[in-house]
């Protein structure tokens, strides 16, 4: 059960909208999250009532069109999987959105069952 925020400079509806198919897809093939497990925050800036700063840091030359992901799910997942992820996400961001893969920076924060709840106020990885 990912959450999935991807913030972008400059975007339209559409380009949101396949970033996004870009992700699940991504954590289907490469996590086997289902489809119908898609929840995400898509969100574009226009650059002067939301502004996205990006640098050049490991000598990754990013520019404006820098996607911002960030993953929020459930911990345990080994290392050689989250690469796997990150590589295709850069693959189907750059076919589905356009989007450079230098582009892409995706970040991956791990919590437990415990931190969950997914409506009615339950906990329900708890059950």
């Amino acid at each position: 059960m990912p959450l999935v925020r991807i913030d972008v400079l400059g975007c339209d509806a559409q380009r949101l909208k396949a970033l996004g198919r870009a992700v699940q897809e991504a954590l289907g093939e490469t996590m086997g999250i289902p489809d119908d497990d898609r929840f995400q925050i898509l969100t574009g800036h226009d650059g002067e009532r939301g502004v996205l700063r990006h640098g050049t840091y490991l000598d990754v030359q990013r520019d404006d069109g820098i996607v911002y992901v960030a993953i929020t799910l459930r911990g345990g997942r080994p290392a050689d999987r989250k690469q796997a992820l990150y590589r295709r996400i850069a693959e189907l961001a750059q076919e589905y959105a356009g989007t450079e893969p230098r582009n892409v920076f995706v970040v991956l924060t791990e919590n437990t069952d415990a931190d969950w709840s997914l409506g009615n106020g339950d906990a329900q990885y708890l059950h």
